[in-house]
C-alpha cells in the first residue's frame, strides 16, 4: 500500500465532505487498551489532522480507582474518546477512534465500536494483565484485531511466542511492536491491521 502524507491536496469546496475526499473510502478503526498504554499518544502521533481529544485532569476522586503503578506521573485521562484520521492511500482513509482505558468508561464502547472494521490493541508489557478483558470483549464482539506492543523505554521485552501464550491468542492474530510517539511506527501498526483484514476477507471468499 502506498502511503499518502498529510501534504496531499485538500478536497475542493462545493459540498465535498472534508473528512472524506471524493473517490475515497472511509474505514473506522478503534484503538483500545488499558489505562495509560498510549492510545491518545498514538492517535495524536499518526493523525494527519489536529486530533480531537477528551482528556481531563485527574482529581482526588480517582485516587484508588485510576491508580496504575506502570504509569506513574500520569495526571490526565480520556473520558470519552480520541479521534484522528490518516490516509493510507488516495482511495483509503482510516478514521481512528481511541477508547477510554478505565473499565468505568467502557459503557461508551457500544457507540464507539458501531461500524468499526477492526481494532488495534495497544499493550504495555509492564501491565500486560490489563488487556485481558479488552481482548475478551473484542472476541465477544467478533471484532478483528491486531496487538501492538508499545515500546516503553523501561518496559520488559518478551518474544512474540511468549506474548501470544500470555494473551491466549491464536496463531492468526498479528503481534507487532510500535512506538506510540512515532508517526511512521504507528502507521505501520495500522497497516498490519489492514493487511490482516484483507487476509480475513480473502479467506471468507475462498
Amino acid at each position: 500500500m502506498d502511503y499518502v502524507s498529510s501534504d496531499a491536496p485538500a478536497p475542493g469546496a462545493g459540498g465535498t465532505d472534508l473528512l472524506l475526499p471524493h473517490g475515497s473510502r472511509g474505514v473506522k478503526v478503534v484503538i483500545v487498551g488499558g489505562f495509560g498504554v498510549g492510545k491518545t499518544t498514538m492517535v495524536g502521533s499518526v493523525s494527519e489532522i489536529p486530533p480531537l481529544t477528551t482528556e481531563e485532569r485527574m482529581t482526588q476522586a480517582g485516587v484508588g480507582i485510576d491508580d496504575n503503578p506502570g504509569v506513574a506521573g500520569k495526571n490526565t485521562t480520556t473520558v470519552a474518546m480520541d479521534f484522528g484520521r490518516i490516509s493510507i492511500n488516495r482511495e483509503l482513509i482510516l478514521y481512528l477512534f481511541g477508547t477510554p482505558g478505565q473499565e468505568r468508561f467502557w459503557f461508551l464502547w457500544n457507540g464507539i465500536f458501531e461500524g468499526a472494521l477492526g481494532a488495534v490493541v495497544l499493550v504495555d508489557t509492564r501491565q500486560i494483565e490489563v488487556c485481558f478483558e479488552v481482548i475478551t470483549r473484542l472476541e465477544d464482539r467478533r471484532v478483528p484485531f491486531v496487538v501492538a506492543v508499545n515500546a516503553f523505554p523501561d518496559a520488559p521485552q518478551y518474544p512474540v511466542p511468549e506474548l501470544r501464550t500470555a494473551l491466549a491468542l491464536s496463531e492468526s492474530v498479528p503481534i507487532v511492536t510500535c512506538d506510540a510517539r512515532d508517526r511512521a511506527s504507528c502507521r505501520d501498526a495500522l497497516l498490519s491491521l489492514m493487511v490482516y483484514l484483507c487476509t480475513l476477507a480473502a479467506q471468507e471468499t475462498a
